[in-house]
């Protein structure tokens, strides 16, 4: 056998295997290195420079999602000259955009302010969508970083003509992770760095809009997007995330069993996430999935069983309905025979209810004729 290799991480001794990154060896043993650029699936690109550290024997720091591990190397992820390193990127990307953050009013004379524009519903649509959801943000509080004015910082007209997505670069702060997503994750490509250094933003081919490219909608770009520069179109500031509350539960509109969270206000699905590191698809979603959710808020949804009569239905129980059904069945199979009845199952419901209507069919209609709409 080949000798183990060892890295020391803050004091900590860890075992690793060839080719794994700091950061990679610093996750999987909890030890926290903030990142705002590293993309779990795609190569690393250490952009952002936030997750830098301080290797024993070297003079520069280095970016951890994009230094592989070597044998008894000494890394320090905290030292003075690390936090600093990183106070110092987050206070410039804190002033590269329009982020209108929190944070910048708690930082200054206008905290009032901000305490009046928290009580007022319509003028929090002044802050950030993404306030008190931003990476960014979550950062500069846990380094305490100062908001410098960002009235020098390039800005750009929000794009809102995209059906499900508000693209809004003036809050982007370049690390990439939505151009990954689209390439690399979803492999749709739509999207990538545009080529002016002076103006830097995020186009699709022939700078089109969304509506207009190639995009599917898949939504990986937006779950990915760090800060506010991407954000879903229907909750863009009508909804906080303390005030909703997340419930995973698994996406019914095929049967490959994507894992989603639910975000829910007031008893009501306010917007469809993916649950990340999770089977079978890590957080990916397409666009029915993440975005098709208003149906389960429909005023036209069907609430009670309903029994046509002389051309008309009219509200019926659960128990009515159901004896209805199956004494209509039992006739047809008494006049007819069980072939003379037919099951189309659907993509819509689980791969457990599927398996229960096809038993049912086989066994208590004794027929072999069932089938899914999926071959329609």
């Amino acid at each position: 056998m080949g000798q183990e290799n060892t890295i020391i991480i803050n004091g900590n001794k860890l075992s690793f295997e060839t080719k794994e990154t700091i950061l990679q060896i610093a996750r999987r043993n909890n030890i926290d290195i903030p990142t705002l650029c590293y993309l779990k699936g795609a190569a690393p690109t250490g952009k952002c420079r936030v997750c830098v550290v301080k290797i024993q024997g070297q003079d520069d720091l280095v970016s951890a999602c994009e230094t592989p591990g070597t044998n008894n190397m000494v890394v320090s992820a905290q030292s003075p000259e690390v936090i600093q390193a990183r106070r110092a990127t987050i206070e410039k990307l804190l002033g590269s955009g329009n982020h209108n953050c929190a944070l910048c009013y708690s930082r200054d004379k206008d905290w009032t302010e901000f305490q009046l524009k928290v009580q007022d519903t319509d003028k929090t649509k002044e802050l950030c969508p993404v306030w008190g959801d931003c990476r960014l943000q979550d950062l500069a509080f846990q380094y305490q970083a100062v908001c410098d004015d960002y009235s020098h910082a390039k800005t750009y007209e929000t794009e809102t003509v995209n059906p499900f997505i508000i693209r809004d670069f003036s809050r982007c702060i370049g690390c990439g992770r939505c151009v990954q997503a689209c390439n690399d994750i979803q492999v749709n490509n739509v999207i990538k760095p545009g080529d002016n250094e002076e103006s830097p933003k995020v186009v699709t081919i022939k700078n089109k809009t969304l509506k207009d490219s190639d995009c599917v909608f898949c939504g990986e770009c937006v779950q990915a997007c760090p800060v506010g520069a991407l954000v879903e179109k229907d909750p863009r500031y009508d909804v906080r995330p303390w005030e909703t509350k997340k419930i995973r539960t698994t996406c019914s509109y095929c049967g490959v069993g994507c894992q989603i969270f639910l975000h829910v206000k007031d008893n009501k699905v306010v917007k469809v996430s993916g649950v990340e590191d999770a089977v079978p698809n890590y957080g990916s979603l397409c666009v029915k999935g993440r975005f098709g959710f208003d149906f389960i808020n429909s005023e036209k949804r069907l609430t009670t069983p309903l029994i046509k009569e002389r051309g008309k239905f009219r509200k019926a129980t659960w128990d009515e309905a159901i004896n209805k059904v199956a004494s209509t069945f039992s006739n047809i199979i008494d006049e007819y025979g069980s072939d003379s009845i037919g099951v189309l199952t659907s993509a819509r419901v689980t791969n457990e209810e599927n398996y229960i209507a096809h038993k049912f069919t086989r066994a208590v209609l004794k027929t072999n004729n069932i089938d899914h709409c999926a071959r329609l």
